[in-house]
């Protein structure tokens, strides 16, 4: 009878580790969170990456100052894709396997998401707040997925009609980056477009990686276009803008929030005054009225040795928002009970001026509203508070 008992006893012992084992989610241990993010080191939106590396460094090391969340320490593993899709898909699967990773955040590129996402999901690890506004970073929906950023799509329903009500424009124009980003920013400026009873003058597309716009440039001054649309980021923005400006060709620019960076006028000068782009978050000048932002904006200069971006805040508010989840889930921290908690927790406005967010059971979008601003003078100065989303796809 002993033999039988003790017997007994070990099977449960044996089936109650197992249930644990199964239970307990990758990257979890019993005093550290590991999580990783994939950006873009060293290739053409480097400055992007290390700005976002940055910003989710100096969080994670203020919450481990503070004592962690719920008694365990953050850790944050920072891979390069260069801005490369195969390259995401490899450093995914190091994330994934190697290293046992309980999420992927704020993992930059719409295509390089899209290639990452299911080796994900099929080890269950979660894709939080990615650096991309593409409307499938929440749908189709996944209950590992979760998106801050109102969409490219929505952004383009949003402002360009806006920019109608202040300018009857006769020949509008679109260039764009031919993959998913791009294509996003298309589908939503030609929504609009239809919505407004309008066509494009001109439609035109270049190769990511691309640095000669030249002949684009110059279809869309032929068709005299006096608006372009630009599904562009950083360095394509200033070449179209540049080489327009050097031929005399001078019409309005409108971009999407990848276009919105005080990089634009940085680097691309007194040429890039007048461009209007879409975005959520403010880029977080460091003579901002704001006390807040002053504070933030010093501590980031004194530890990095420069100035802040908005993509900065992006990082800093990306795992800002994780940590506030993995803290409300307690200290039985799983895949299912972090979901439960982004699920119940409400997201207030934060300090650079993106609204509030919330998550539901079944959607995925924590935000859907956007706002405009322009380059005046070298500097982003907001023109709109945020915009209304347009009913229908």
């Amino acid at each position: 009878m002993n033999l039988i008992r003790n017997t007994a006893l070990a099977l449960g012992v044996l089936a109650a580790t197992a249930s644990l084992a199964q239970a307990q989610a990758p990257g979890i241990s019993k005093n550290e969170i590991l999580i990783g993010t994939i950006l873009d080191i060293s290739g053409p939106i480097a400055a992007f990456g290390k700005q976002s590396r940055n910003g989710m460094q100096l969080r994670v090391e203020e919450i481990n100052e503070q004592g962690g969340i719920n008694g365990r320490k953050l850790k944050l593993l920072v891979e390069d894709d260069a801005y490369d899709p195969r390259k995401a898909v490899l450093v995914t699967q190091k994330l994934v396997n190697q290293d046992k990773v309980f999420a992927v955040v704020g993992h930059t590129g719409t295509a390089h998401n899209n290639a990452s996402m299911p080796i994900q999901f099929e080890k269950g690890v979660i894709n939080f707040l990615p650096i991309t506004a593409a409307r499938e970073m929440y749908e189709p929906f996944h209950k590992l997925k979760f998106s801050f950023a109102a969409t490219y799509y929505d952004q383009m329903r949003g402002g360009l009609p806006e920019l109608f009500k202040r300018k009857q424009y006769a020949k509008p124009c679109v260039i764009y980056q031919d993959d998913e980003f791009g294509l996003e920013v298309l589908r939503g400026a030609e929504w609009a477009m239809k919505s407004m009873g309008k066509e494009f003058a001109e439609k035109t597309s270049y190769k990511r990686g691309a640095t000669d716009f030249s002949s684009q440039v110059a279809r869309m001054k032929s068709s005299g276009c006096d608006l372009v649309v630009m599904g562009t980021i950083i360095r394509e923005t200033i070449g179209t803008i540049g080489e327009a400006r050097k031929t005399g060709f001078s019409p309005d620019f409108f971009g999407s929030s990848a276009s919105y960076t005080d990089l634009i006028h940085k680097l691309g000068g007194k040429a890039m005054d007048g461009l209007y782009a879409m975005h959520t978050a403010e880029q977080p000048y460091p003579d901002s009225t704001d006390d807040k932002i002053r504070f933030w904006s010093t501590k980031y200069r004194t530890k990095f040795s420069e100035e802040p971006t908005v993509f900065s805040a992006y990082g800093y508010m990306i795992i800002d928002t994780f940590a506030a989840g993995a803290r409300a889930a307690g200290q039985n921290l799983t895949t299912e009970s972090f979901l439960k908690a982004m699920e119940s927790t409400k997201f207030p406005a934060d300090m650079f001026g993106s609204p509030p967010f919330t998550f539901k059971p079944d959607y995925r979008l924590g935000n859907d509203q956007s706002r405009m601003s322009q380059i005046q003078n070298g500097r982003w100065v907001k023109v709109t508070d945020y915009l209304p989303v347009p009913k229908g796809n």
